[in-house]
C-alpha cells in the first residue's frame, strides 16, 4: 500500500501531465462501466490512483459463496428451548448445579459462589428430519428444514455482556474502532451492485441493538465500507430525496460541483478518506432511484407476500426485512445483516420464557425459513451464506425474578447457517447432560469467522490492514481453524 505522498503524487502526475486536460473538465474522467468512478492511471504506473472502492474483487482462491446474509437475534436465544435438548437437565431441574460447573466461571447476574439451580427446557422437543436434529415446538418450520441447515451447538464467545458480545461477534473484539465483518468481506471483495451500498443492515422488534452503529462500523477501514441501515418507513435514508423544486439537472450539478472540489482536496492532500466522499455522493445520487425501488416490495407476486407471512407489503417487519434481504442479494450486495430484538429472556414483565420467547419465535419462524425456500427457488442459495444466531445463549440454570428466565452464556451456544457451500442435514458437536460446555467439536467465534470468509474466497490471515505499525484482521492472532467439518 502506497502511502499518502506517493499517492498525492501520483495523482498530480496524472492529472497536470502533459496532455493538457483541465481537472474541471476531466471530472474524474467521467462515469463509467454503469457509475463506477474510473480508474485513473500514472502516466508511468498501471496502479490505479482512483476507482470506485466498491468495484468487485478477486478473491485469494475460487469461492463456493459471494454474499452473507446474517440473520442477528439480538440478546441471545436460549438455545435450550430451541435447539439443544436435554432431558437431564429436565430430570434435575431445580436442583443446584454441580459445583465443578461454574467454579471461576463468571455470568452477567448471577454469582457463581453460591448454589445456582438448574433449570429444565420449558418447551417438548422432537427429532426432525433425516439429520435427526432435535428442534422444539417453538420453531415448526424451521423444523420441518433441519436438512437444509448446518447446526452448530458447540459455538463459543469471550464477552458475556451484550453490548460487548455483540460487538466481539461483529468485530472480532470487544474493543470499539474495529471494522465489522460486513466491512472486511466487502473491503475484500467489493460489491457486484453499481447503485445500492455493498453492506446493508436491517433493523426490526421494539428497539435498536445494544451496540449501535460500532456493530456495523468500519473501523480502522475507509467509511465507505461500513454498513448502511436502510429504514423501513419513509426515505430509506434520511434526506436521500432531493426538494421538491429542486430539478435533476441541477442536482447533477450541485453533484459534479462537489465532486471537483473534493478531487481537487483529493490531489492536494492524498487523502483516501476524500476518494471515499466523492464515491458516497455518486452512490447517494443513484440511490434516489435505487433504493425507493428495492423497498417497494409491493411489486411482489401474492405467493412470495404469503411465504413470507406478510399481510400488508408496506408495513415494517422481521417478515419484510428477510424479503428485502433477497431482494439485496439480487441486486449483487455482498454482505447484507438484519438485526431483531428482543431475545434478552432473564424473567421479568417483558422478558420470559413462558410468553416472551413463543411470541419472538413465532415472529421469526416462518419468514427465516421462508427465505431459505425463496432463495433456493430462484437459484441463490448455492451462492449465499445464510446465517442464524445471536452474540451468546443462555445458562442451563434459571434466575430467580418473577418470572422464568435465564442469563447469559458464552460456553455453547447454537447457531446454524444454510447455502453458500455449507453442509446441509448437519447437526455439528454435542454439550454436555446439561448444555453447558462443549463435549466436542468447539467452535470459536474466530473459528466461526475464518470459515465465512473461506467460503467468500478469503484466506482469513491474508485479509488484514496495517493500522499505527499493527497489522489486523477479523480473526485475531490467536490460532483459528476453518471448520472443514460443517463444509461440503
Amino acid at each position: 500500500m502506497r502511502n499518502n505522498h506517493q499517492l498525492r503524487d501520483a495523482t498530480r502526475r496524472h492529472f497536470f501531465s502533459d496532455c493538457g486536460v483541465g481537472l474541471g473538465s476531466i471530472a474524474l474522467t467521467s462515469l463509467m462501466n454503469n457509475g463506477r468512478l474510473a480508474s485513473a492511471q500514472t502516466a508511468d504506473s498501471s496502479e490505479q490512483v482512483i476507482s470506485n472502492p466498491l468495484i468487485p474483487k478477486d478473491s485469494h482462491f475460487p469461492a463456493k459463496a459471494k454474499a452473507v446474509i446474517f440473520l442477528f437475534m439480538a440478546g441471545g436465544p436460549s438455545q435450550l428451548e430451541l435447539f439443544d435438548y436435554k432431558p437431564k437437565l429436565a430430570e434435575l431441574s431445580g436442583q443446584p448445579i454441580p459445583e465443578s460447573y461454574i467454579a471461576g466461571k463468571r455470568f452477567a447476574f448471577m454469582n457463581s459462589s453460591h448454589r445456582i439451580n438448574l433449570l429444565g427446557p420449558k418447551r417438548t422437543f422432537r427429532q426432525h428430519g433425516e439429520s435427526g436434529a432435535w428442534v422444539s415446538d417453538l420453531l415448526p418450520q424451521t423444523a420441518s428444514m433441519v436438512d437444509d441447515l448446518c447446526i452448530v451447538k458447540t459455538c463459543k464467545t469471550d464477552l458475556f455482556n451484550h453490548a460487548p458480545a455483540k460487538l466481539f461477534m461483529n468485530t472480532g473484539s470487544g474493543l470499539f474502532g474495529r471494522p465489522s465483518m460486513g466491512s472486511w468481506i466487502t473491503y475484500g471483495l467489493g460489491s457486484e451492485c453499481d447503485n445500492l451500498p455493498g453492506f446493508v443492515v436491517l433493523q426490526s422488534g421494539p428497539r435498536g441493538p445494544r451496540g449501535g452503529a460500532v456493530l456495523w462500523g468500519s473501523g480502522i477501514l475507509p467509511t465507505t465500507y461500513q454498513g448502511v441501515p436502510l429504514r423501513s418507513t419513509g426515505d430509506p435514508i434520511l434526506n436521500l430525496s432531493s426538494p421538491v423544486d429542486v430539478t435533476a439537472d441541477q442536482q447533477r450539478g450541485v453533484v459534479d460541483a462537489v465532486r471537483e472540489l473534493n478531487l481537487k482536496r483529493l490531489v492536494a492532500t492524498g487523502d483516501q478518506e476524500i476518494a471515499t466522499r466523492i464515491s458516497a455522493y455518486e452512490m447517494a445520487y443513484r440511490m434516489q432511484s435505487s433504493a425507493p425501488d428495492l423497498m417497494e416490495t409491493s411489486s411482489e407476486s401474492k405467493e412470495t407476500l404469503s411465504l413470507y407471512g406478510i399481510q400488508d407489503p408496506g408495513e415494517s417487519s422481521f417478515a419484510r426485512n428477510c424479503l428485502l434481504a433477497r431482494r439485496l442479494v439480487e441486486r449483487g450486495v455482498r454482505f447484507i445483516q438484519l438485526y431483531h430484538t428482543n431475545w434478552d429472556h432473564h424473567g421479568g414483565p417483558t422478558e420470559n420464557l413462558e410468553t416472551h420467547l413463543p411470541s419472538i419465535c413465532q415472529e421469526i419462524d416462518r419468514p427465516c425459513m421462508a427465505l431459505i425456500r425463496d432463495l433456493q427457488q430462484r437459484g441463490l442459495l448455492e451462492n449465499t451464506i445464510v446465517i442464524w444466531g445471536g452474540e451468546f445463549g443462555r445458562t442451563p440454570m434459571g434466575e430467580v425474578r418473577e418470572s422464568t428466565g435465564r442469563n447469559h452464556h458464552i460456553d455453547a451456544f447454537t447457531m446454524w447457517m444454510a447455502g453458500g457451500g455449507f453442509r446441509p442435514g448437519t447437526v455439528f458437536g454435542e454439550t454436555d447432560e446439561f448444555g453447558f460446555g462443549p463435549v466436542d467439536n468447539p467452535i470459536h467465534v474466530h473459528d466461526l469467522h475464518a470459515t465465512i470468509l473461506h467460503q467468500l474466497g478469503i484466506d482469513h490471515e491474508r485479509l488484514s490492514v496495517r493500522f499505527q505499525g499493527l497489522d489486523f484482521r477479523l480473526t485475531g492472532v490467536e490460532p483459528v481453524h476453518v471448520v472443514n467439518e460443517i463444509l461440503l
